[in-house]
């Protein structure tokens, strides 16, 4: 039997959680008896549909047998899609809805589907989070991802419906890493600086997004606030064993959402349908949990 070939196309190495999305990729590609080669796209759209484009239309025993692609920018690249389906090579968008995915399904034997968390769901999580964390209101800043992610948009979208009338939200931007975060923070903290702007808690959208928040006040802030800026409790997402979980039980984030990740399940659903013919789902969803459990997190009376 020839050995199924998968192209894993992610956005980047300077995250925690697109490194997990490679190591569940990488394992389950072992399981199986699978290859899959893991290419980063640097966080730039334009790069990542042309590394697609050049594995898609390379000689046809160089193709790879599937595709799964985290997709950079706002859509998930329905025409790169097309051109894959055309070719005979399996499709499958990760961390979001295919939402041509219906359509396509109808032109081609190869399987199309998408694997993703509700990320709705998981807004709604980080609102729970709020509610315990402030049961008497407060102010939140909260860190989004890029906005063209369909990701931070349901995110937000969660959050937004789980919040109590009585939490003030501040909004700042990042890019999904640390060093965005950490950036977005030291301007907004420079700008705010003479305002004496009281904060409850940080709520970032992922938690690399959180540790560079809580990076930039520890730079920042130096004078008699020092204290109080540094002791707001700061919840991110993603939750990943090594860092998010980690940060979690040593005090740097008060929480975290688990959102495991879904290579390796697209890549079982793939291997499947091409080895078998087994009918893949045309979306998947993964479940999301809080961490630590929401009960046990500590209330914090609002700044005065």
């Amino acid at each position: 039997m020839t050995t199924l070939r998968f192209l894993v196309s992610l956005i980047t190495k300077d995250n925690d959680y697109q490194m997990e999305q490679a190591a569940s990729a990488k394992a389950a590609a072992t399981e199986l008896g699978v290859e899959a080669q893991i290419v980063y796209a640097n966080d730039d759209p334009i790069t990542q549909s042309t590394q697609l484009l050049k594995a898609i239309q390379s000689e046809p025993s160089l193709r790879p047998n599937g595709i799964l692609v985290e997709p950079v920018g706002a859509t998930s690249f329905p025409q790169v899609a097309k051109t894959a389906a055309a070719a005979g090579i399996g499709w499958a968008v990760l961390s979001r809805d295919a939402e041509y995915g219906a359509e396509l399904r109808k032109t081609t034997r190869t399987p199309v589907f998408s694997v993703s968390a509700d990320q709705v769901e998981v807004g709604r999580i980080q609102g729970r989070q709020v509610a315990a964390l402030l049961p008497r209101g407060g102010s939140v800043l909260l860190i989004q991802g890029p906005t063209v992610s369909s990701v931070s948009k349901e995110r937000l979208s969660g959050l937004q419906e789980s919040l109590a009338a009585n939490v003030h939200v501040s909004n700042l931007r990042g890019r999904w890493t640390e060093e965005s975060a950490y950036q977005s923070v030291c301007s907004w903290l420079r700008l705010i600086a003479a305002q004496k702007v009281r904060i409850d808690l940080i709520v970032a959208q992922n938690d690399a997004m959180g540790m560079g928040a809580r990076k930039a006040i520890n730079e920042i802030i130096l004078d008699a606030d020092r204290d109080q800026w540094l002791g707001i409790p700061i919840i991110g997402c993603d939750g990943v064993p090594r860092t998010g979980q980690t940060w979690v039980r040593t005090g740097q984030l008060a929480a975290t959402v688990i959102v495991p990740p879904n290579a390796g399940e697209a890549i079982t659903l793939m291997t499947k349908a091409l080895r078998s013919g087994t009918p893949v789902p045309d979306h998947a969803y993964t479940a999301s949990t809080p961490f630590p459990a929401i009960e046990k997190l500590t209330p914090r009376a609002p700044a005065r």
